[in-house]
């Protein structure tokens, strides 16, 4: 028998967690007050949140509650405090971004379940088995991977899949996008995007918002998600009306259920999308179909009925369980009535004891048809016996009462939470542990220099300790770079999905040739050098953004780490760990990753030949950059710190991250890091100084 996948869905409101659970999804989301990824949300706390995980438990529901950003050791106490209160609320499991956050929870309350947030951008078998040997008990995939690399996953691991099915694309792979936080402050990854990419972002020939997508729409195609072997469909939309939320899940479920209805899904377009929907990624076709915007027509459908008519999928309760009820009804004893449910059982015993009729004695029929009436809430009738002597009569009040009494019972029993041991965390303490660690480099300052091609390499490399150059420019040039006068590390790309076969293959050739360092940004290439037995360098895009983050790859054994650059330079100076320390002091910045080339909108990769970038509403330029089936969208401005190298304390070096300089613009900049030389053009501090919301 094929095991029935779970449906989850969104609830930013308790208005949206009674539409959840009259149009039976399985389990919902939601954010506690702070620390998740949708701060903006109504979101839930005390007695709030504990009253919805009991409604969610009462109708055999889950709750999973996200706290999927990036935590600073300043917050680290607070998130603490918010996760006791979920602890006691009884949910069922926390989602998480944060590495190091993830650690601390797994000490303070080991028997909660932590899901891997989407926002971790895991997307290889490899990446996987490490979030399973962290003891992460579910994995929520990207959005961007198609079904034989979801299938791949699903036949290679033992943890719980998430997938989504249903809601918003963004352009950048999840916990890969800075492109909100540096250009006003408000991060994703801090739960806060202002979604800039929704605004005109024009390639040449493109649509002329080349970073807006369709939503994603898989509701059809929940059968061909089953046979994957996913666990759970999840539906993005924590910031959407309930009705958006019933209509959501009424359509899925409909679907899994084998009964897809093309009203609903009608319905389902009309409540909220941007020019229809796409199952691009899903199917491998990337491309301008994929791409859409919210047009007058997708707003002005919703207003026309439409959300009256999907209000009705929830105003009322809907039968979910069966009970069998057993009713008792003899001479000289009292009336009694037991149900059971879900294993539950419930008995319930009336002060009545019944009288001789005296015209028109009870029957079996008669009572059945009145212990049958559940109406109005979660609960039918399934099997109903009846011990009744002849001749009697009870006031049917009395058994309308004990029905009310025993499923009153009987959700109270669903409703049951469970008990969180909690242990306090002595987080000041192990702060203090973590930070007198970090001594950063007394000496001269050392750099740790970046490059796109072997041909861009800068001639003069004084000073460079760690030279960093991508996997696939790299192959054709091992004897070259084996003799060049620093430490050369093979970067790993970002965006790897299928293809981690080829990653390994690749690299493993690279440490045969004696080239040992891998220079990693996510999870998936941490995963995969560290099976290889590379020294490990980390770059930004692992987020490290607090001690204990920085602490578990040092006990994972990286010897390097790059810092978040939603840092601020105060933040940074404080960050604990053992592991030499360093931050992108130079460089534009990949404001995204994405699976979706925004250049393609207008032209061919022949047409591009790798110079294609976007305009915005300013007419500033940002440039594309394609490797590895992937593309990054890049600052239009770099970060320049060489004039500020004193007021960087605590690290240990600073990466120059070249992209599109050619090499002789690399000496330049790397001359003038070394002189401490004030910039000239256009340029950023990025959030050093302003930090990140």
């Amino acid at each position: 028998m094929k095991k029935k996948v779970e449906i989850l869905a969104p609830a930013g409101s308790f208005e949206s967690v009674v539409a959840a659970v009259r149009c039976k999804a399985d389990a919902v989301y939601m954010g506690a007050k702070a620390f998740n990824a949708r701060i903006k949300a109504d979101n839930f706390e005390g007695d709030l949140l504990g009253e919805a995980v009991r409604l969610c438990h009462s109708h055999g529901m889950k709750v999973h509650v996200t706290m999927n950003t990036l935590i600073s050791d300043g917050e680290i106490s607070a998130a603490l405090a918010v996760l006791k209160d979920v602890c006691a609320s009884g949910a069922d499991a926390v989602i998480l971004q944060d590495v190091g956050f993830a650690s601390l929870v797994k000490k303070a309350c080991p028997d909660l379940e932590r899901h891997a947030s989407t926002q971790m951008s895991v997307q290889t078998v490899a990446g996987v088995k490490l979030l399973e040997e962290m003891g992460f008990d579910r994995v929520v995939l990207p959005r961007e991977m198609n079904k034989a690399e979801v299938k791949k996953i699903t036949d290679s691991t033992d943890v719980e899949i998430e997938m989504f099915v249903h809601g918003a694309h963004c352009m950048s792979v999840s916990g890969q996008c800075y492109m909100s936080s540096m250009f006003g402050g408000r991060s994703g990854n801090r739960g806060l995007c202002a979604q800039p990419c929704r605004l005109p972002f024009a390639a040449e020939g493109g649509t002329g918002f080349d970073l807006s997508l369709k939503d994603l729409s898989l509701a059809q195609r929940i059968g061909e998600i089953r046979e994957l072997g996913v666990d759970s469909l999840k539906i993005e939309g924590r910031m959407k009306r309930p009705e958006y939320v019933a209509a959501a899940v009424t359509a899925i479920r409909q679907s899994r259920d084998g009964e897809p209805n093309d009203d609903m899904l009608k319905k389902l377009r009309g409540v909220f999308s941007r020019s229809g929907f796409t199952d691009g990624y899903f199917e491998n076709n990337r491309g301008r179909d994929m791409f859409g915007t919210r047009q007058k027509e997708d707003v002005t459908s919703a207003t026309n009925g439409l959300l009256k008519d999907l209000a009705k999928l929830y105003e009322k309760e809907q039968p979910r369980f069966g009970v069998d009820f057993h009713l008792t009804v003899l001479e000289c004893e009292r009336v009694s009535l037991s149900a059971s449910c879900e294993g539950r059982l419930v008995f319930i015993e009336s002060e009545s004891i019944p009288e001789k009729a005296l015209n028109k004695p009870l029957t079996k029929e008669g009572l059945s048809e009145r212990i049958a009436k559940c109406g109005g809430t979660q609960f039918y009738a399934n099997k109903i016996e009846i011990d009744l002597d002849e001749g009697l009569i009870v006031p049917a009040s009395v058994i309308n009462e004990l029905r009310r009494r025993v499923l009153e019972e009987l959700e109270n029993k669903l409703a049951s939470v469970k008990v969180y041991s909690f242990t306090d965390v002595d987080v000041p303490s192990t702060l203090k542990e973590l930070q007198n660690k970090a001594v950063g480099n007394k000496n001269k300052v050392k750099f740790n220099v970046r490059v796109a091609s072997v041909s861009r390499i800068p001639e003069n490399l004084e000073n460079v300790e760690n030279l960093y150059i991508p996997l696939m420019t790299a192959e054709n040039s091992v004897e070259k770079l084996k003799n060049l006068p620093v430490s050369v590390g093979i970067e790993v790309p970002r965006g790897i999905f299928g293809a981690e076969e080829l990653v390994e293959k690749r690299l493993a050739m690279f440490k045969t040739h004696g080239l040992k360092i891998a220079y990693c940004s996510t999870l998936d290439a941490v995963a995969i050098a560290k099976k290889l037995g590379f020294e490990i360098h980390t770059g930004f895009a692992l987020n490290v953004f607090n001690s204990f983050s920085a602490g578990f790859f040092e006990e994972l054994g990286v010897k390097g780490i790059t810092l978040s650059p939603e840092l601020t330079l105060g933040q940074i100076e404080k960050i604990g760990t053992g592991a030499k320390k360093s931050i992108i002091a130079y460089g534009r910045l990949p404001l995204m990753l994405t699976r979706n080339c925004p250049v393609k909108n207008g032209r061919d990769c022949e047409e591009c030949k790798g110079g294609g970038y976007l305009t915005d509403r300013m007419n500033k330029k940002f440039p594309v950059v394609c490797s590895f089936g992937c593309s990054e969208v890049l600052n239009s401005q770099p970060i320049y710190m060489a004039d500020r190298l004193d007021e960087i304390k605590g690290v240990d070096y600073l990466t120059l991250y070249f992209t599109t300089e050619k090499k002789e613009i690399a000496d330049a900049i790397l001359d003038a890091y070394r002189k401490g030389k004030a910039v000239k053009g256009d340029y950023t501090r990025g959030l050093y100084y302003r930090g990140a919301e």
